[in-house]
């Protein structure tokens, strides 16, 4: 069985109703990177991202910086598993 870096992300800041998900989501289609995104009743966004750890990594600078201004904090959780994604999606 193969295994895959997963992260965890939270992202926080003024990141809901600015269309975070949606931007999110179309960076994830230019990196080799699945997973999904969504919004948390705290006000932050969590994403769920697997992959090859140097494509997470961009993946998270990319969002980042699209999203400059809005993000203020990202905690990062990473480990390994067995993939469960195929795609990324807004939940």
């Amino acid at each position: 069985m193969t295994t895959v870096s997963h992260e965890t992300v939270h992202f926080s800041g003024h990141v809901q109703g600015v269309g975070f998900r949606y931007t999110a989501r179309q960076v994830a289609k230019e990196f080799e990177v699945t997973g999904f995104v969504q919004n948390l009743a705290d006000g932050r966004v969590r994403a769920e991202i697997e992959g090859k750890a140097s494509e997470i990594d961009a993946y998270v600078a990319a969002v980042q910086e699209r999203m400059d201004g809005y993000v203020r904090q990202i905690e990062r959780s990473r480990g390994s598993r067995a993939p469960q994604f195929t795609d990324f999606e807004i939940r």
